[in-house]
């Protein structure tokens, strides 16, 4: 098989279903004989928002990488508008009737089953740290270890998920406003982008918006989508019955995400390990991808020697 163009490392898209609603998934082609290592994206957010260098950098370092995009972003299924029409509102009830949290672990699950991967390393960013929190308790078995980066706590709710928000960001978030339109999503990926940087270090709009024109994610700017994902409610334990190993990474210049939502999550979890990115934001810039995996790697090598995770 002749290799991908460098700018088209990913494999074509394939789809996993969790009863009526289809996700798209799809692999690096680098490294495919390694540990499975599936990475779960954040709100309104595609699967393409991580970045290719990331991928290869996790390929170098011994791991078969898939992506998906969670329900109601990217390309899966999108449910019916809901009650509440914008995220501050959604996380602030704390309630939802599209679906509950419980259904977004079983969607990481069903992507799994279709990769055929038994069981595999989980790395969810803000809204996919969460994710992927829920994923280790509810299945256990299917977890090799947690890495949870910009999340919050992943049994926190509404006003106790609010706590570790900064909700002056969340509002000009939830406030920004683009045609739906390929150009309008464009400039909304570069908006979210200069929101969510680190505010110690200059922006790079050029950058920012090359990456923009190659991944044009409406769901950026979509707040009907993203109330239904942000106020799907966990119904399951506290996260301190997680039993795998547990890497916590957050950017110490976080402006959505508090650093003390990590502090707090590594706290909980029991033997997990807290490590701040200094000058990270609520992103995934170039200049942290090799502390990433390189923590990614410690933790992985750890849990060979780990306990064999409960079932239930």
């Amino acid at each position: 098989m002749p290799a991908p163009p460098p700018d088209r490392p990913w494999a074509p898209t394939r789809w996993a279903e969790n009863g009526d609603v289809r996700l798209a998934y799809d692999r690096l082609t680098e490294g495919g004989e390694g540990e499975p290592l599936l990475l779960v994206a954040g709100l309104g957010a595609n699967r393409r928002w991580f970045p290719d260098g990331l991928g290869r950098l996790l390929a170098a370092q011994g791991f078969a990488v898939a992506r998906y995009d969670q329900r109601d972003g990217g390309e899966p299924t999108h449910l019916p508008p809901a009650p509440t029409r914008n995220p501050v509102s959604a996380l602030v009830r704390g309630r939802q009737v599209a679906y509950t949290a419980e259904e977004t672990a079983d969607d990481a699950v069903a992507v799994l089953d279709a990769l055929g991967w038994r069981t595999a390393h989980l790395l969810g960013v803000s809204l996919g740290g969460a994710v992927a929190q829920r994923v280790a308790l509810r299945h256990p078995t299917r977890v090799r270890t947690l890495t949870s980066m910009a999340a919050v706590p992943g049994d926190a709710a509404g006003l106790r998920a609010l706590r570790y928000v900064r909700l002056s960001t969340l509002l000009r978030f939830a406030r920004l406003r683009f045609p739906d339109t390929r150009e309008g999503a464009v400039e909304a990926g570069v908006a979210v982008s200069r929101l969510l940087a680190s505010p110690s270090r200059p922006f790079d709009e050029r950058a920012a918006r090359a990456a923009a024109e190659r991944n044009a994610d409406r769901g950026v700017h979509d707040a009907q989508a993203q109330s239904r994902q942000i106020g799907a409610v966990w119904h399951g334990g506290a996260i301190e019955r997680i039993a795998r190993p547990a890497l916590v990474l957050h950017g110490a210049d976080d402006p959505l995400i508090k650093p003390r939502a990590a502090e707090a999550t590594a706290a909980r979890i029991p033997g997990a390990r807290l490590a701040l990115l200094p000058g990270v934001g609520h992103d995934l810039p170039e200049p942290c991808w090799p502390r990433v995996v390189s923590e990614v790697r410690r933790l992985a090598d750890g849990a060979d020697n780990s306990p064999s995770p409960r079932g239930g």
